[in-house]
């Protein structure tokens, strides 16, 4: 298996022909990079969003990561991991030896293991615990061997270990049943975190006694996060940032000028998508699947890729995302082409009123998501057949929204957790997903286990094309789009292309001065 990540560098001037040398007189100088993906948590047991697992990457250590472009991943705090025995069902790590906290205590097999458990114990609405659905328990055999049981066999267990939900935190200064408070972390990863402003902004320093598969940390960095992309968009022009990365807004995005000379833009393939999610619980409007049908059969995903996202996104048509292995087209099958009577048909035999009202939410400032709303309403409002009710929320209070199954239908990006398929199975659509829109199929739910007993992830195609086909035709969700990543930064900064790549891992390291 291979996630599609090919960079194209638009815009690369020449300094010293095609060499791109890090300027030693800016050394300590620092980056700055804006950013609308708001950071929910600073505690790893509190947070699954693409805004605190980029700055988990930086300030915490797992014991495994994912090299530039990876598809396998390879030790970091770790010395070495392995599954032992037969049957995917037993995993064991050797720690890395000399890692220390910011306190200076060493880090043991013991801090593995709490940090795993309290994620599970705290099982936080907007935590990454889902993740965590085969961990039977956890075992540390010595000060530097940690042991993890799994409930049934799991050949992703590796890559979920080196997600952010696998940041190892400090037992003495993380409480075991609770989220930690505060703006401080007590991470070992590349950076320190040395000033913290909610909504505002992080300030990272090289961790000098950083230990793990980097040969060295970068150079300081001071993350700006913006409430919505028009802010992003003025820092920029304003040139109040050096580079701007996840999300300019498309009219942005569209009229980049690769023959710019003060700015390089990398723009790349990327697995991150966006979907629709239903709420499938009695009570909701959307509860029958015959209403859930009819909506799939008024969805123009073509239209909304054009006028709202200015060609900067690409239909999607499946839960799996193009270049992803397993990737189908089941709701371009299903549902070929926009259709009013066949939606008016359904909805008839599901004997409701017409038009079927129900609310639809989205979050305020993560990119079009107002424009998007909007248009996604004119669609479903055409002929009659639906009322939309759209609200737009802050993004924390609407991850607590969708997680209490207060909307009926909310649109919400999705970024790979790992490079794999199985990312975007029990996350999304397993019983108990994190999207938590009520859905649960015993077909599917077999599916995903059977996905994960194939070591060659190639083997597992045939149960992701049984999960898609699946979907399809329960519609908990209805794909919208997949994302082309770009990533903007003046003509002085190299690096820019690493902080997106399609493993999840933001590498801020890899900026430097030229």
């Amino acid at each position: 298996m291979r996630i599609l990540v090919t960079l194209l560098v638009l815009a690369v001037v020449g300094i010293g022909g095609w060499q791109l040398l890090p300027s030693q007189g800016n050394k300590d100088k620092t980056i700055t990079v804006g950013t609308t993906d708001a950071v929910t948590d600073l505690d790893p047991a509190g947070a699954y969003d693409a805004g605190s697992w980029a700055l988990f990457s930086n300030v915490f250590q797992s014991l495994l990561t994912f090299e530039p472009g990876g598809v396998a991943p390879v030790p970091d705090a770790a010395q070495s991991c392995a599954f032992q025995g037969s049957g995917l069902r037993t995993y064991q790590c050797t720690l890395r030896s000399g890692i220390t906290f910011p306190s200076g205590r060493t880090m043991t097999a013991e801090d593995v293991k709490y940090s795993f458990d309290r994620v599970k114990k705290i099982n936080s609405d907007t935590g990454p615990a889902s993740l965590f659905s085969t961990l039977a328990s956890v075992s540390a055999d010595s000060a530097t061997t940690v042991t993890f049981h799994l409930t049934s066999a799991d050949a992703t267990w590796p890559l979920k270990v080196a997600t952010g939900a696998g940041s190892i935190v400090d037992k003495d200064t993380y409480p075991a049943d609770s989220l930690r408070t505060g703006s401080t972390v007590d991470g070992t990863g590349p950076y320190r975190l040395t000033s913290y402003t909610k909504d505002e902004k992080a300030e990272l320093a090289p961790n000098s006694h950083y230990k793990g598969d980097l040969g060295a940390t970068g150079r300081p960095i001071e993350l700006r996060y913006y409430t919505d992309s028009a802010r992003l968009d003025s820092a920029w022009k304003a040139q109040q940032i050096e580079v701007a990365t996840r999300n300019l807004s498309p009219g942005v995005l569209a009229q980049l000028n690769p023959s710019d000379p003060n700015r390089r833009v990398t723009e790349s393939d990327s697995s991150e998508t966006r979907n629709l999610y239903l709420n499938t619980r009695a009570g909701s409007p959307l509860r029958d699947v015959r209403v859930r049908r009819a909506m799939a059969w008024l969805v123009n995903r073509e239209q909304l890729a054009a006028t709202v996202y200015n060609g900067t996104v690409d239909p999607l048509y499946s839960l799996i995302p193009t270049g992803i292995t397993g990737h189908t087209t089941s709701f371009f099958d299903d549902y070929p082409t926009q259709s009013a009577a066949r939606a008016r048909a359904l909805l008839t035999q599901a004997g409701v009123s017409l038009p079927v009202h129900f609310t639809f939410g989205y979050g305020i400032g993560h990119g079009a998501g107002a424009q998007e709303a909007a248009e996604l309403k004119k669609q479903l409002e055409a002929g009659g057949l639906f009322e939309v009710d759209v609200k737009g929320y802050e993004w924390t209070d609407f991850q607590k929204q969708w997680a209490a199954g207060k909307m009926d239908a909310w649109a919400v990006g999705w970024v790979a957790d790992y490079p794999d398929p199985d990312t975007f199975g029990a996350a999304l659509v397993g019983t108990g997903s994190t999207m938590s829109t009520g859905y649960s199929n015993k077909a599917v739910d077999q599916l995903i286990l059977d996905s994960r007993q194939y070591a060659d992830r190639s083997r597992a195609a045939k149960d992701f094309q049984g999960i898609q086909s699946n979907v399809a035709q329960d519609v908990p969700l209805i794909p919208l789009w997949q994302r082309k990543e770009y990533v903007v930064s003046t003509e002085d900064v190299g690096g820019s292309q690493y902080l997106d790549d399609g493993t999840g891992v933001f590498r801020l390291w890899r900026l430097t001065w030229i």
